[in-house]
This record gives structure tokens, sequence and C-alpha cells, in this order.
């Protein structure tokens, strides 16, 4: 393969012989039979076969070359705006052209834009099985990629790393017939199958691919089972704290801690990860995971994805912690640099018990002195990348820290048995008595002006309310309103009350007086982006408007509407829409109005977007499941994790070739 090549390949992240096979078809198109140019109705894609009548270039508007087809049924256009002089003298009178497109309908007749083609002779054979289309990139076509992959199907020695037995027991194929039908499929294979992605070849691919993922997390289970981290056992410092709590922890809380406390009085690491629905009292539990750490001589560090948060949690926590004697810090990129070398001067020398921050805490020059305990909050907003940096920071260490990750984001069960199976999960299934369901309602743009009618009855009331927007400066293309403007348009509507503002872009000391200000009540409304989509605490706070709620997913709007809901009073969430909807947006709203649950809406979520947002899978730049679906797929993913844990026990050296051959190196993105 020439250099050049080579690079084309490994931007696909082909870099092997294998890769190549594994290069599977993101769909097929039929070329086993030819349709009457007569019967290509606009719309369909088919494959037409005729004889060249008349070609020529164009320069009527846009330059383009004309190539009319004819078979015994009609005649059709072949259009191509991008061509070489060549083409033309291709495309002589007489030649016979096969072509493959979509049918359009053109001022004088049927069109085909850019179909693919190729010349052939009268009577020529149809190929015999789909023709595969594979992902690719500019400068690599697929009659390439195609030959590539066919040549290393017939030459590649593919031994099997799963026992035939248990092929058998899930009626599955071995892995090169499997590979070659899925590359090669047979003419009698149903399309809708293949394209479905449920024919025995394509589950057993599903299958090894879930089984890779499976054993790389079982490893790296096995593997911290076997390392070091500081036994943190629980102390007077923890017990206090509960006794100085102004509220007592429910009993879900109570179980937590249990699980969470007896894991950090062990000396191996502690990797858990913390589910609640909004609401539910996570924070608590964090404080009392650091209270032990700091009881037992060692320092905790707790990371969040945006300043907003990261300052709520030191709103909240110092003075938890403070009553108890702990020293407590704040690290962010806004802070001024003489500030942040005097926060880590002391964070160096073991003056500080907790350190709280954003993605600050992972920067080089940030060394703890005893780092026993790490809190990511949030943890699927951080790259993959960055969750593994906070990590790395003490690999190879004599010791790990603790590690505790906290979601408001319920993980759906499929995605929790993939890609979390190296974690252990505790649940926060219970709210803190008193809170109230939230009401939410479903609003039309056009009745705005009630809406405004019913912010200003609240702030009347001496109550608060949200006002968020998606966007902040101007946009022609997505027609949406800005927080700027809403924040000038509510001002004048709803004077004399009070009203703020609060972006991304605002700067650190600016947005952290206005959040100052609504919580403690001098402000009537924020206007606001989704920064504070998460973490943001105000009792008085009883009414939350989204506007455009059709542009947001269904996580950001269950973050939403749990920062309302919060004090003894009626709440309510109106998600203000502009229609028409589409299909994917109404179904969102209608999840929002029917269900409250976090897990419910975390499953439909999964079902309509994949995991991707879930595992913050954008920011690392790799791929996690490429063919698997855990919806579809959940029959397979149980046999895998069945098959890794006797694998692991039994087959050692099979694992090792499984995950050679299908992640190649790159385990440490599962296991983030």
């Amino acid at each position: 393969m020439a250099t050049g090549e080579a690079a084309l390949f490994a931007r696909l992240g082909i870099r092997r012989e294998e890769d190549l096979a594994l290069h599977l078809p993101i769909r097929y198109e039929n070329e086993t039979r030819v349709t009457p140019i007569a019967a290509a109705g606009s719309g369909r894609t088919v494959q037409v076969e005729g004889v060249v009548v008349h070609s020529e270039i164009v320069a009527r508007g846009r330059r383009a070359l004309l190539v009319e087809l004819r078979d015994d049924s009609g005649t059709i256009t072949l259009r191509f705006f991008h061509f070489y002089g060549s083409q033309l003298r291709q495309f002589a009178a007489g030649r016979r052209v096969r072509a493959y497109g979509e049918v359009r309908g053109g001022l004088f007749g049927p069109e085909m834009a850019h179909p693919r083609y190729r010349l052939v002779s009268e009577g020529e054979a149809l190929p015999q099985s789909l023709t595969p289309v594979y992902p690719t990139v500019s400068g690599l076509g697929q009659g390439r990629l195609r030959a590539a992959i066919l040549r290393v199907l017939d030459t590649l020695e593919w031994p099997e790393t799963v026992a035939p037995e248990a092929l058998r027991a899930l009626g599955l194929p071995a892995t090169l017939e499997a590979l070659r039908a899925i590359h090669r499929p047979a003419p009698d294979v149903p399309a809708e199958a293949l394209q479905e992605r449920t024919t025995p070849a394509w589950r057993r691919v599903i299958f090894d691919e879930l089984l890779a993922q499976q054993l790389s997390l079982a490893r790296a289970r096995a593997v911290r089972a076997g390392q070091r981290a500081p036994a943190l056992p629980e102390d007077a410092l923890a017990r206090r704290l509960v006794e100085t709590l102004p509220f007592a922890l429910t009993g879900a809380q109570q179980r937590v801690w249990r699980e969470i406390g007896g894991e950090l009085a062990a000396a191996q690491p502690m990797n858990r990860l913390l589910q609640g629905d909004v609401g539910s009292g996570k924070t608590v539990i964090a404080a009392l995971a650091a209270a032990q750490a700091i009881g037992s001589g060692w320092q905790a560090a707790l990371m969040a994805p945006t300043e907003i948060l990261a300052e709520q949690h030191l709103r909240k926590l110092e003075p938890w912690l403070a009553r108890v004697g702990a020293r407590i810090a704040w690290l962010s990129g806004s802070l001024r640099e003489s500030d942040k070398r005097a926060v880590r001067a002391r964070v160096a020398a073991g003056e500080v018990d907790l350190l709280i921050g954003t993605h600050a805490l992972i920067e080089d020059t940030v060394a703890f002195a005893r780092l026993g305990l790490v809190i990511v909050d949030e943890q699927h907003r951080f790259g993959v990348a960055q969750r593994l940096a906070l990590r790395a920071r003490h690999e190879g260490a004599a010791m790990l820290p603790h590690q505790l990750m906290m979601s408001a984001t319920p993980i759906p069960r499929t995605l929790a048995m993939s890609y979390y199976a190296d974690l252990d999960v505790s649940v926060i299934d219970e709210l803190p008595p008193g809170r109230k369901p939230v009401t939410t309602k479903l609003i039309s743009a056009g009745r705005r002006e009630q809406v405004i009618a019913r912010v200003r009855a609240a702030a009347a009331a001496g109550r608060q309310a949200y006002w968020v927007c998606p966007l902040i400066e101007e946009s022609e293309t997505l027609d949406l309103q800005t927080a700027i403007e809403t924040h000038a348009a509510l001002q004048a509507e709803l004077a004399p009350y009070r009203i703020g503002l609060v972006h991304g872009r605002l700067p650190a000391p600016d947005k952290q007086a206005v959040m100052s200000a609504f919580c403690e009540g001098r402000l009537q409304v924020l206007v606001a982006t989704t920064v504070i989509e998460v973490g943001v605490d105000v009792p008085a706070a009883t009414l939350m408007i989204v506007e455009h709620a059709e542009r947001f997913g269904l996580a950001q709007l269950h973050q939403l509407r749990g920062r309302v809901g919060r004090g003894a009073g009626e709440s309510t969430c109106v998600l203000m829409y502009r229609p028409p909807l589409s299909a994917a947006a109404r179904e969102r709203l209608k999840t929002m109005y029917e269900s409250a649950d976090g897990f419910e809406i975390a499953r439909r979520d999964l079902a309509q977007r994949g995991p991707g947002e879930f595992l913050g899978a954008r920011q690392s730049g790799e791929a996690l499941l490429r063919f698997a679906d855990l919806e579809r797929d959940g029959d397979l993913l149980e046999a895998a994790r069945r098959l890794a844990a006797r694998m692991l026990r039994e087959q050692p050296d099979r694992v090792q070739a499984h995950l050679q051959r299908w992640l190649g190196g790159r385990e440490e993105f599962l296991r983030a």
C-alpha cells in the first residue's frame, strides 16, 4: 500500500489487515437487477440500462454534462455537474451504460444526478450479490475500498477466538464465514435484514464486538482488584458531618453511603458510579466521602464540567465541611494566575483538604500531597480523554486514589451492563421528603404572552422563575430567540421586577454575581442558556420556562425541569415550542409530558439517540460500539457477559487474541 493510500486508510482507523476485514458496510445497493426506465418512478433508487442516444456539455445556468439514455421502454437523462472532458467521449452514441442512482422528475422527463455508472456490453451478467457501501474519506473511492477488502477476505487467515461449543449454543456462524456474508451477501439474503443487521452473519460480528467490550471491562476490573489504594476507614469526621447536617439522610442515601463508606475503607481502589435523579441528594454523599478521606488524613478532589456547577458544589459543601474543620479551596480556569499559583502551592503542601474546580484540576501544574479520593460530577459531560487524564496522574504510583463518579442522568440498564461493566453502581432511588412533583405543560410559542403573564404572577407572589434560551447570539438559520434579546424584552415586559442574565460567555465574576443575586432572591427572573442545566438549587424558584424546547435533547429537558420543585411550593415547567414539530421533537416533548421518571426518560433517550451523549463519546474521537445496538442486541449482550467471565477463567489465550483483533490497543477508551 502506497504511503498516501495508507494515510487515507489510517483516517478510517484501518492500519492492519484485520481492520480492513472489520470495516463493514453502512448500507447496500441492489445492482442485481435492472429496472425498465419507464418503471423507474421519481424518488426511487434503481439501476437502469440503456444505449446512449445523445450526450453534450451545456452551459445553461450551471455547466453540466447531459447524457440521454434509452431502453425499450423510454428515455432518461444522466446529469453530471462534476466531470472530466474524457467522459463526453465515453458516452458516445451507441454505447451501452448501466447507471445506478435516485430518479428525479426533470423539466424534460426523468433524470439521475451523478449516478454511479459503468459501460457494459449487451447481455453482460448482473452482479450476484448486493453491493456494499462503506464509510470512507475524500480521495478513497468505494471501488478501491471494495477491492482491498475482498483481497483480504480471500487471503487472510482468521483463527477462531470463540470456542465452537459457545457458537453452537448461540446459533452463530464462524467469524470468517460471517464476514464474507456481510461483505458479499448472497442474492437470496433479504436486503432489509442486512440493513437492520439482524442476519446470522451480522449477529456474529455484533456478538464478537460486545464480547471484546465485556472482556476488556472485566479485565480492567480484575486488574484494579490487584492494585492498592489508601484505606480510608470511617472516622469521627464523617459521623460528625452527619450530625451537623440541617436534614436527615433518606433511607436510600443511608444505604448508598454504607456501600461507599465500606469500599473507601478497603485497600483496593473504589471505582463507583453514583446515580440519582435530579434532586435526589448526591452532593451530600460526595460530602460524606470527602469527609471520610479527610478524616483519614488524605486529600479529596471534586471536578465538575462547568464553573457554575463547580461553584454550586463549593457553595453547598463549604458550609457543611467547614463546620467539621475541613479546609476547602477552589480552582478554575478563570482565576487570576497569581491566585492559581497560591492555590496550587497550598494543595502541594497538604494545606487543602478538598479541592473543588473544573478541568483545571487535571492540569500538569496541579500536584496533590496525599490524594486519596477523586469525585467527578456529571462524568458523562467530560471527554473520555479528560477522565483518563485525572486517573492517569496517579497510574504507576504506589497507590491509586479511590474514584467516585456521579451522574444525574440515569444510565439505562443495557448501557450500565455494557460501558459501565467495570464499575460498581449505587443508585439513590428516593427523593428527599417534601419534594413535590413538577407539573409539565406544553405551550406553543404563539401563546408567549400568556407565559409572560404567568411569570409576572409568580414574581408578584414572591416566587422566582428561570427562562432558558438555547443560543446567546443571532442565528439566521435557526431563527431562535437569543438570551440577550429575551433578557431585554422581559426587562420591558416585566418591569419593575428585576431580571438577570447569565450565559457561558459572561466573565466568571459577573456570572457569579448574577447567580448570587438570584440565589439570594434579589432577582425575580433568571434568563439563561443551558449553563444552568445542572447543579443550581434555588428553593424559591418554582417556574421553569424553556423556550424552543423542541431544540433540546431529552436529558437536557429533564435536567432543566429538575431545577424547580426544590422547595415546598407547587412548581411548573413550561416547554414552549414553535410548530411545526418534527416527529423526533414531538416524541421528545411527549416523553417529557408523560414521564417524570429519569430512568424511563433515559431509556427512551438511549433508544432515540444511542449511547454517545451518556458517555461523552463525542469528545473522545474514538468509536465506541460501531455495530451493536443496545436495544436491539440485548440478548447478545447478556450472552457476551456470561462468556467473557468464563473465558477469563478458563481461556486466557483466546481472551488476548480476541481483544487484539477487536480493539488493537484501544482498550483504555472503554475503561474511562
